[in-house]
């Protein structure tokens, strides 16, 4: 009887003594010149955060900063557009980590624009007002195949609908046909399949009801992930992202249930692990140095973290080849093999 209070004392104590950890400001709060919208972060290859907005301070026009060990600083000139903007949307290129930032120039073409930081001035990425009408809610991310960047909005050239664009070295060009969706699009969220590498894009679809729909292009069209409008009712601010199995997982705010958060996943086989490992077999694994490929064909062969970044290149002609992962800390990583017949995936554990 005399322990019992004891261990309910100690016990006590240890709660009240837990470490209480709490959210913290990254820099001075409130940073920006004026009141900001369309706020787009992600984060560059050196980890540093990254914040593209609609600047009032600057006469609606788009401004990227980054955190810079204590300060935000700007990325070049703030209020770089040339004119007010719109839907901004901020990305890093894996192949020489600038930010490229996607927006909606609010002028007479209301057209999609893409511009890059160059290191010292932003510039255009092809030609500047490239969609065929007024771009709604842009969502720009690159393909883990080629590195080339995708902007996905709704084209009111197009009654609004999906639109995907890719820019392929010297001009834009469409991915599949121009506005495949059943109809207007709202809130559109692009994203790429860790699997094949193909384009995903979720919306709320005005054609069926204002619900949520996911496509993808199959590389030759765009077909439904699972049946078009598969939400409980209605949805807002939809968003787009894979695990690491390659499951599709989209979240939005639901009409369906009193305008709270919903987060749903589409239930079907990945097929990461299924027949293609007949062409691509990764030994030993888990691993703590080398990684031995042996795969049918050949072709180019890419390590990459669960972010989809590219760590490890290398070309692969022999039927068995090693590769170095000494370096790599411990974690999961996917091996994709390229060529001219396929994309395969496979994954390895990095002791």
């Amino acid at each position: 009887m005399v322990l019992f209070p004891v261990v309910v004392y100690a016990q006590q104590n240890w709660v009240k003594s837990s470490p209480l950890y709490e959210w913290v400001n990254v820099g001075n709060a409130g940073f920006s010149a004026g009141y900001c919208t369309n706020v787009s972060l992600a984060f560059s290859p050196s980890e540093q955060p990254y914040v593209a907005y609609i600047d009032d301070g600057n006469n609606q026009r788009t401004t990227v900063m980054k955190y810079e060990g204590a300060n935000w600083v700007n990325v070049g000139i703030p209020g770089f557009s040339e004119v007010p903007s719109a839907y901004t949307s901020l990305a890093f290129s894996p192949s020489d980590g600038q930010p490229y930032v996607a927006y909606t120039d609010d002028n007479a073409n209301l057209k999609a624009t893409v511009k890059k930081f160059d290191g010292t001035n932003w510039v255009n990425v092809g030609m500047a007002n490239f969609s065929a009408g007024y771009a709604y809610y842009n969502s720009l991310a690159f393909s883990p195949t080629d590195s080339l960047p995708y902007v996905a909005y709704g084209d009111l050239a197009y009654a609004q609908k999906a639109t995907v664009m890719k820019f392929e070295g010297t001009s834009w060009v469409n991915v599949g046909n121009s506005g495949f969706s059943a109809g207007s699009v709202y809130y559109t969220s692009l994203a790429f399949s860790p699997y094949d590498g193909q384009p995903y894009v979720a919306y709320m679809d005005a054609g069926i009801t204002g619900n949520a729909s996911v496509m993808k292009f199959d590389g030759n069209n765009w077909v439904n992930v699972g049946s078009p409008g598969f939400s409980a009712g209605e949805v807002e601010w939809t968003s787009l992202a894979f695990n690491s199995t390659g499951q599709p997982y989209v979240a939005y705010t639901d009409y369906g249930n009193s305008l709270k958060a919903t987060v749903m996943y589409y239930d079907a086989p990945t097929r990461i692990n299924e027949e293609q490992e007949s062409k691509l077999s990764l030994y030993p694994n888990p691993t703590s140095d080398q990684i031995t490929i042996a795969a049918t064909g050949g072709g180019q062969v890419s390590i990459m973290n669960l972010d989809g970044k590219e760590l490890i290149t290398s070309q692969i002609t022999e039927p068995k080849t090693q590769l170095d992962i000494s370096n790599l800390p411990s974690g999961v990583y996917f091996v994709r093999l390229t060529n001219d017949k396929s994309v395969v995936v496979g994954k390895i554990i990095k002791n």
